[in-house]
């Protein structure tokens, strides 16, 4: 089929034919991308707030939460995300996708890490992306759209409940709870972090019970959260 981009310029390499005696153009021509069966692609953003006052180690947080209105996890709350668009970036997916579902725009966006278990969605393999974000609370207005029933804003903390440590591997277990009593929402996850020692050091964050977030979405924010909070200790800044 014919090339996905117009400009081929930055993909000749050396401009030789390969060992069929095609030229990229020919390559392309006869190149088949539905010849296997490939994942779907989506992102999926933390967005969390503060209340105006300087952040500190001692800032509670909200986190950006929506209601889904359709399967799969039709009712469960999660983050605002969505497939990606062929000629879409994917920080650009992140944004559009924020703002189709809550309204929020404008917001710097930071893609932190990557989920893709086989079996996290019945719909197809899908991988997402995730990203994260910070805003004051007051500077931003949150109306569901899309496919969420509601958006919400959450309080939230995740609370370390236990922790193993072996020459290999450290396991720490968190409680994560988001509650948003306006509009009766009380949520609470179990996700557990592994983490290989070393120079090398292989992570994975898991839900052991979702709470009533969908799919694998308590351990995006987890990550998300000791992230930042992280960063708050080493800086002490915003």
């Amino acid at each position: 089929m014919p090339s996905f981009l117009k400009d081929l310029t930055p993909f000749y390499g050396t401009g030789e034919k390969n060992a069929e005696g095609k030229t990229l153009e020919q390559f392309l021509e006869d190149y088949d991308p539905y010849k296997y069966r490939t994942p779907c692609c989506t992102t999926d953003t933390v967005v969390f707030s503060y209340n105006g006052q300087p952040v500190s180690e001692d800032t509670v947080f909200k986190v950006l939460l929506v209601k889904r209105k359709n399967h799969p996890s039709i009712g469960f709350w999660a983050l605002p995300g969505g497939f990606i668009n062929l000629e879409e970036n994917l920080e650009d997916t992140a944004r559009r996708e924020l703002e189709e579902e809550t309204g929020v725009k404008g917001l710097a966006v930071e893609q932190f890490a990557c989920y893709g278990d086989w079996n996290r969605d019945p719909r197809a393999r899908v991988i997402t992306t995730a990203y994260m974000a910070l805003t004051e609370e007051s500077q931003v207005k949150i109306q569901a759209g899309d496919d969420a029933a509601d958006a919400a804003w959450c309080t939230i903390h995740a609370d370390e409940t236990s922790r193993k440590e072996t020459k290999e591997y450290s396991e720490v277990t968190y409680a994560l709870k988001a509650e948003n009593r306006e509009k009766e929402i009380s949520l609470c996850a179990v996700v557990k972090k592994t983490e290989r020692k070393g120079l090398i050091r292989e992570k994975k964050y898991t839900v052991s019970d979702g709470g009533g977030i969908a799919v694998d979405h308590a351990a995006v924010i987890v990550q998300a959260y000791l992230l930042l909070r992280k960063r708050i200790r080493e800086t002490g800044l915003l």
